[in-house]
């Protein structure tokens, strides 16, 4: 059974390129507005406060912004329709956000855990003062209530460049719990080491997040064949109707919004063209009601009557 990576979300070609985008600009927006107000933010208490390890964090925030940039952008183009250039759309653009999300992720995550393995060999005590604490605070209410905007687009769009955006502000809200732990080892246990292990801890599952970010991008990018559970579903539509003889061949692949479906089509030798291309629209038509954003070609074969045909290089190997 495939790996399927939107196991807990939307899948692709169930919503059309305009409703996912406009579903998934909500939740890009608001990334660009939150990471725009912790920016101003910080630099603001950054002026007051002269705070270099705030400063820091709103250079930080600042790659959250471009990062967000480059996820909205990317949604708008993924959903343009087909062009002379990209005769397939351009739902890949999604896939491509959707990695650079994931290295940003790891790095942040890398950076994270050399940060935790010093501080759990070498504790150091952690200091915070109100106007820190304060910008925390607002931080961490902020990415949840982002976050929290994030999953329910996932959960009706299932959008990989979404995915990756969300993965990235874990990578915030974990930095700030680390600290949280921190000042509450410190302060109330005497655990002066607790916000290394903490960030240790929670570098090890934004590693896996970047993981599964990655993985469900990559799978995008080569192609990788829907689920068998959309497979299925799609051949059980094709099927749904007593003139066809059989469905075969069947190809699919995601990109973005919107997916790829062709297949083979057994027909009675005897019929008409014109009554094949009846079928073969029909066919199409019940395709389009289940899934709008999909990209359908059917080949036609005589039952009984076709000579093997179409290169062997296309069809499934066994790897051992």
């Amino acid at each position: 059974m495939p790996h399927d990576v939107h196991s807990a979300a939307g899948r692709p070609g169930q919503l059309t390129p305009d409703e996912a985008k406009r579903i998934n600009s909500i939740a890009s927006r608001a990334s660009l507005v939150i990471a725009a107000i912790l920016v101003t933010t910080k630099l603001l208490v950054w002026h007051i406060s002269g705070s270099v390890s705030l400063l820091a964090s709103a250079a930080d925030s600042a790659l959250d912004l471009t990062a967000s940039l480059t996820v909205f952008f990317a949604i708008r183009h993924a959903a343009q329709p087909a062009d002379h250039d990209h005769r397939y759309g351009h739902g890949k653009a999604e896939a491509a956000a959707g990695m650079l999300q994931a290295v940003l992720v790891a790095i942040s995550a890398a950076l994270l855990l050399r940060e935790g393995v010093v501080h759990a060999i070498n504790p150091v005590e952690v200091e915070a003062e109100a106007w820190a604490l304060g910008v925390m605070v607002l931080s961490m209410a902020l990415t949840l209530l982002l976050i929290q905007i994030q999953s329910r687009t996932l959960a009706q769009t299932g959008s990989v460049a979404i995915e990756g955006d969300r993965a990235h502000y874990f990578t915030d809200l974990g930095s700030n719990l680390a600290v949280i732990a921190g000042l509450a080892g410190t302060t109330f246990l005497g655990w002066v080491w607790l916000d290394g292990v903490v960030a240790i801890a929670i570098a090890l599952w934004l590693f896996w997040t970047a993981w599964e970010v990655g993985s469900g991008a990559f799978d995008q990018i080569m192609d990788k064949e829907l689920p068998d559970e959309d497979r299925d579903r799609i051949a059980a539509i094709a099927a749904d109707d007593s003139r066809i003889i059989d469905i075969h061949d069947l190809r699919t692949r995601a990109a973005g919004p919107i997916i790829h479906i062709q297949f083979h089509m057994a027909l009675p030798g005897e019929l008409a063209l014109r009554d094949a291309h009846a079928v073969l629209v029909a066919c199409e038509e019940r395709l389009l009601a289940a899934y709008p954003a999909a990209d359908i070609i059917i080949h036609p074969d005589p039952h009984g009557e076709a000579e093997p045909h179409g290169a062997a290089f296309f069809k499934p190997q066994n790897h051992a």
